[in-house]
């Protein structure tokens, strides 16, 4: 699995049914809710909720991989809340190695932070390749929209795509969310 840069801006969504009729208005076709199961961990000398880095272990219907995001920084986390960051993904060889991977990062001194469950349902738009609109809705923590462009478009076209795309969809003046799921998650369970 290469690694990839994707570019996304997370929103709160109040109205999911406004939202969900102009995506079908405006032409978008709704891929199959997909539910993903993440467990968080960080280093014991490093606390990834203080650098906003990510190391997961996901499963996914019948697959498992292996992720890391690098940590938060001016560059890769602009001031209106638009994301910019490399992932290496390493594939597992099914979804029963989600639990091998996880011994593993426990064994070599991880720590686990919280596991995070999200339903998923990617809109996509003929006319617009490599963008996404996707409906989450994540246990312990609500509804959300994310405008998401993968790599192949520089980072500040894909910034006004993203803008454009929320403009269209009417979300540009919902307000930004700038915290990950993971650490949305444990602030509602403290």
């Amino acid at each position: 699995m290469p690694d990839l840069t994707e570019i996304e801006r997370k929103r709160e969504l109040p109205d999911e049914q406004a939202l969900l009729g102009l995506l079908t208005e405006l032409g978008y076709v709704a891929d199959a809710p997909v539910t993903e199961e993440d467990t968080y961990f960080s280093r014991p000398d490093v606390d990834y909720m203080t650098t906003v880095e990510c190391l997961r272990v996901r499963r996914r219907g019948g697959i498992a991989e292996v992720t890391y995001k690098p940590a938060s920084t001016g560059t890769t986390h602009s001031a209106d809340d638009v994301v910019a960051k490399t992932e290496t993904n390493v594939a597992l060889a099914g979804a029963d190695q989600a639990a091998a991977a996880e011994r593993l990062l426990a064994n070599i001194g991880m720590r686990e932070l919280v596991r995070v469950v999200k339903t998923r349902t990617t809109y996509r738009h003929p006319d617009l390749p490599g963008v996404t609109v996707n409906i989450d809705t994540v246990r312990d923590a609500g509804m959300f929209v994310e405008t998401e462009v993968l790599q192949g478009t520089a980072t500040t076209g894909a910034m006004g795509l993203i803008e454009a795309v929320e403009k269209e969809l009417g979300i540009y003046g919902n307000s930004t969310v700038s915290l990950p799921y993971r650490d949305l998650v444990m602030q509602s369970r403290s």
